[in-house]
């Protein structure tokens, strides 16, 4: 199976009380996280996976071709579910064995209001951002939890500026 995009629906820019926009896109989000992200290939053995995400502290690492193009994404709980179904054996099939091969992928003009509804809904922890079919960043469900904590920080703070010169 091909990975495939989220299409979210499109909301209108609200303005805040300093005219800055509420809606913050992707692009904008792997701009403040950086665009790097930890990759393998389908071959790689579950015990390398696991290797790379214990030694990288991340919660998963996405699968591609060459070509940059999505195949999958092998997580924690990939890998946590393999082990109860094949046990120790595991380590040693290739990650396209395990991973999650139904990828939903995002765009960098995307929302991040709506990919954090849409994670939610969907329970997806790690989105990868791609861009004409190849892999450009990912977000994790810790990037939109950061980025609607700074944003409410945000909030409060204009709120009491705006207090303040009443």
């Amino acid at each position: 199976m091909q990975p495939y995009e989220l299409q979210l629906k499109r909301e209108e820019t609200n303005e805040l009380i300093n005219g800055r926009t509420s809606k913050m896109l992707v692009s904008d989000l792997i701009k403040e996280k950086g665009a790097g992200v930890i990759t393998t290939r389908p071959a790689t053995t579950v015990a390398q996976a696991a290797d790379i995400i214990a030694s990288k502290r991340i919660g998963a690492v996405v699968v591609t071709e060459l070509d940059d193009k999505v195949v999958g994404i092998i997580s924690e709980r990939d890998i946590v579910n393999g082990l109860s179904k094949s046990g120790a054996n595991l380590l040693k099939l290739p990650v396209s064995d395990v991973m999650t091969r139904d990828v939903f992928t995002c765009a960098t003009t995307e929302d991040v209001n709506q990919l954090r509804r849409e994670m939610v809904t969907r329970r997806a922890r790690h989105i990868p951002i791609v861009e004409d079919d190849k892999l450009i960043g990912i977000i994790s469900i810790g990037d939109i939890v950061k980025n609607r904590l700074d944003e409410l920080e945000d909030e409060t703070q204009q709120m009491r500026d705006y207090i303040a010169t009443s």
